[in-house]
């Protein structure tokens, strides 16, 4: 038997509330600007071995 769904969690809430907020400031901080405002890092590439990144 299957429950119906219960909507977001409170986690799943802040999350989304925090990521819009990031999205927010980032077009905020670029305006005016040409490029989309981009949240995530792009996958290192081999040129960038000697560059330590943190999650």
């Amino acid at each position: 038997m299957t429950r119906p769904h219960a909507g977001p969690s409170p986690e799943e809430i802040k999350e989304k509330h925090d990521l819009e907020e990031a999205l927010e400031e980032g077009l905020e901080e670029t305006f005016p600007g040409s490029d989309p405002v981009n949240v995530t890092q792009p996958a290192p590439s081999r040129e960038d071995g000697h560059v330590k990144r943190t999650r």
